[in-house]
């Protein structure tokens, strides 16, 4: 079946949002190191966060999150569609836009942002991730953390701290890019079709830069 055609609001957000992933696995000083993005079971991505100062709480971000379908051969889900609430997210120096990725390495305790929220440092443990396309990532912080947090303002990336901060599923913006009621359970655990047109643009990008595993 043909994709189904572009939502406005939430189709943008899927764009914005592999198009930041596109960018940072691109960057010529380092990115995500390849083994981590391999491993991981989901990408999350906030593009375009926006805050500023020195150290600042990001109150409100608007993103979206892909996992591994490890029962047909690590395909990338249909994307899910979260919001971020609260929280506060380590230096930032002149921040004005943010984005911020989310590499999931364990799904185990992130089962409740299935049906409703999790909260960041509580039901997931998070660390700042590791910078460089073959930067070592086999220390114990990083290898028992369920997810590794990267952000770029101007230019920067880096690996992030995160303090706090909820991720809950964004149903409105599903039923704008679905054009039907999608659970997020069903989104990042099952097969999807027909994807969106947006939505399959940012697949796409997930399966150039880690395709699935065979």
């Amino acid at each position: 079946m043909a994709p189904l055609a572009s939502a406005s609001d939430a189709g943008d957000r899927v764009i914005r949002a592999g198009t930041v992933l596109k960018e940072i696995m691109e960057a010529p000083d380092g990115g995500i190191p390849q083994d981590l993005i391999d491993r991981s079971a989901c990408i999350a991505v906030i593009p375009g966060m926006v805050k500023g100062g020195f150290i600042f709480g990001a109150n409100y971000g608007r993103g979206l999150m892909s996992c591994r379908l490890e029962n047909v051969g690590g395909e990338w889900s249909a994307p899910s569609m979260f919001r971020l609430e609260g929280g506060s997210f380590g230096l930032q120096i002149g921040a004005q836009a943010v984005d911020l990725v989310l590499v999931v390495m364990n799904l185990r305790g992130l089962e409740s942002l299935l049906d409703s929220k999790f909260s960041l440092g509580g039901d997931a443990s998070i660390a700042a991730g590791p910078v460089g396309r073959t930067a070592a990532a086999e220390t114990d912080a990083l290898m028992s953390a369920k997810i590794l947090a990267y952000s770029r303002s101007r230019g920067l990336f880096g690996g992030l701290t995160v303090k706090g901060g909820t991720i809950r599923p964004d149903k409105n913006a599903n039923i704008e890019l679905y054009r039907q009621s999608m659970s997020a359970r069903a989104l990042l655990l099952e097969k999807t079709s027909p994807i969106p047109k947006d939505a399959q643009i940012f697949l796409d990008q997930l399966n150039k830069v880690s395709p699935p595993k065979k």
